[in-house]
């Protein structure tokens, strides 16, 4: 996995219980972060009279630094039972949604923000607790695939795609018998593979120039494929701290230039604002080669981790600058990539997600939230590292669904965009507030919209995707308009709407005729739209009286007639009631077809159609 990766950004948890003198071997190996060890440790103090909350934390910790959650919840729980440190309650609802127990993980949501109620985790959870629904139904932006690019057991992640076809990325499949005492895995290496027409990848193979016996990587690389960026541990280059207490030489991450001469890479460079005491890493370099955007958790930033970006000057580089909240939130954020059109990609655990680290989008073109980008790229588990090369039209990002980190590819879903301009058609005056819902090909309601000042409301939509636009508006006729296929680009639908024949005369309510099927007493859908108009009339004339008069067609016995048209007056009323109307304010009566509304011998069909109607008398204005 790419533990390594958030070493040094982990951040440590102070609870009310103070070291001692029991737990100083496992606190050794916490602070190491040998928290395969510690957690040996820690065991064995659990299950003495030593257990309390900081034993149970350090526990869960040092769980959740090796991704194992299940664990890390279950002495979470145990932790939680004092409730005086908040981010312990993140940290457990974390690993329950990785779990895919959300209402579980919404609970300790509740209690973290009750704690920390000023925290954007905690204002974002308020404002939105139960988000998964939305977020899991919201459009596909990606289709994604397996890659051939598998080893047995090893972790793959960060992989960037060049214009000319090669795939770098970092691996802990390397040979070297020095291990990560974190994870017990090998360091990590770059790698490297070409990518064929077909979209696979040749067998990928060490760039040993860069790779040293620690961690080396992720990369990016410039838009002429000559100069890398890249980062490195800084146990590489002599750089890090010693930690007495502990015996062990501490090294943060940082980040190197290479220039690429004869097919190699060469002039290793450091960065002159790496540090031994913060990490820099996860670089991205924009298509003008002018910014540089990273990781860290350098003084200043808002979290754990935060993404910075940095200008390439002429004579170096500039001073690192936040991105700020759009962005960056107290939990953590990291792997940047930046496309040629300016919008970031990053993966964060402090913002709304399914579990663990999602993979986020903003447009720094625009003043906007970042956006989820949904599944299938994101999952319960941890899904990172997203990159996308223009020219190739795809993009790779890595995530642990499967047990592994591993890479996939993700493929751009076609978006269109479904305009409707909803206008009257009797005069052509266009007409604002009017409700847009857009359906899918199963009549189910996808969003709803308000028509703006200029009659306007857009979708995005799925391209070679047929849909429907329903559009109402008050004194108007409810009407479906259908959006035809497209494969990319606008679709402009003229919706006009025809004004509500609704008459109001000294005697009746004028309603489009009430049908019923034949033989029926039912109410149908276009009965029911017409009885809604005389609602919305009565309501608004509280004093007004009506008596429904039904009637049938002239088949069948008078008899019959009589008691078929006393049902549908009947069902008529009890609609009425139904929405509201009391039953000092409507009564109704059936009349057969002692009253046709067009007299004939024999009737046709539509003739019958048009008698089998009911009216509406107004008996009290």
């Amino acid at each position: 996995m790419k533990k390594y990766i958030t070493l040094s950004l982990i951040l440590l948890l102070t609870v009310s219980y103070a070291q001692n003198k029991s737990t100083e071997k496992a606190d050794k190996l916490f602070e190491s972060y040998q928290y395969i060890g510690a957690i040996d440790e820690y065991l064995k103090l659990a299950d003495s009279k030593n257990a309390n909350q900081y034993v149970y934390t350090q526990l869960a910790e040092s769980y959740y630094n090796v991704f194992n959650t299940s664990e890390a919840s279950k002495w979470y729980a145990k932790a939680t039972k004092e409730k005086n440190v908040a981010e312990i309650y993140y940290h457990y609802a974390e690993t329950l949604k990785v779990q895919g127990k959300y209402q579980e993980a919404n609970k300790q949501m509740d209690i973290f923000a009750s704690l920390s109620p000023n925290d954007s985790r905690a204002k974002e959870h308020k404002a939105n607790p139960n988000y998964i629904p939305s977020l899991a139904n919201k459009s596909k932006m990606f289709d994604i695939a397996e890659t051939n690019i598998k080893s047995n057991g090893q972790s793959d992640f960060g992989a960037v795609l060049t214009n000319e076809n090669t795939l770098y990325f970092v691996s802990t499949r390397n040979s070297s018998k020095k291990t990560d005492k974190w994870i017990n895995q090998p360091y990590l290496d770059i790698f490297k593979a070409t990518r064929s027409e077909s979209g696979t990848f040749s067998e990928p193979t060490s760039v040993s120039e860069l790779n040293t016996a620690y961690h080396d990587g992720p990369v990016t690389i410039s838009s002429d494929g000559n100069t890398m960026y890249f980062a490195r541990d800084g146990h590489s280059e002599g750089q890090y701290e010693n930690n007495k207490s502990t015996k062990t030489k501490i090294g943060q991450q940082g980040l190197y230039k290479a220039t690429k001469k004869d097919g190699k890479w060469t002039q290793i460079e450091a960065l002159p604002f790496n540090s031994t005491s913060y990490s820099i890493t996860h670089p991205s370099l924009s298509k003008d080669g002018k910014t540089l955007y990273f990781a860290s958790n350098m003084p200043n930033s808002l979290g754990e981790s935060d993404i910075w970006k940095v200008s390439i000057e002429a004579n170096g580089y500039g001073k690192p600058q936040n991105l700020g909240p759009n962005v960056n939130t107290p939990g953590k954020e990291n792997f940047p990539f930046i496309t040629d059109d300016n919008t970031l990609y990053f993966a964060s655990s402090g913002k709304q997600g399914f579990g663990g680290l999602d993979v986020f989008k903003v447009d720094l073109n625009k003043k906007e939230e970042a956006q989820n980008v949904g599944k299938p790229v994101n999952s319960e588990k941890d899904d990172f590292s997203l990159s996308f090369n223009t020219t190739a039209n795809v993009g790779y990002f890595a995530s642990n669904r499967n047990g592994t980190d591993a890479i996939f590819a993700a493929t751009p879903v076609c978006v269109a965009e479904a305009i409707a301009v909803v206008s009257n058609k009797q005069t052509g005056a266009i007409l604002t507030n009017a409700t847009v819902s857009i359906l899918d090909t199963k009549g189910n309601t996808i969003e709803t919209k308000q028509t703006n000042s200029e009659g306007k409301v857009s979708y995005d939509i799925e391209c070679q995707t047929a849909y429907t636009f329903v559009v109402k508006a008050d004194n108007f006729e409810t009407e479906s308009f259908p959006i035809q296929k497209t494969k990319s680009g606008q679709v402009i639908v003229q919706a006009q709407l025809v004004p509500s024949e609704v008459i109001i005369t000294e005697t009746e309510v004028i309603l489009k005729n009430v049908y019923f099927d034949f033989d029926k007493s039912n109410i149908t859908a276009q009965g029911a739209n017409e009885l809604d108009k005389l609602v919305k009339v009565m309501k608004e004339n509280p004093s007004m009286v009506i008596f429904v008069k039904s009637h049938t067609d002239s088949k069948g016995k008078s008899n019959y007639n009589i008691k078929l048209s006393e049902r549908r007056a009947q069902s008529t009323v009890q609609y009425l009631l139904s929405k509201g109307i009391t039953k000092d304010r409507v009564s109704g009566k059936g009349f057969g077809n002692s009253e046709p509304k067009i007299k004939c011998e024999p009737c046709s069909e539509e003739e019958n159609a048009q008698n089998r109607r009911s009216e509406f008398v107004i008996v009290k204005k």
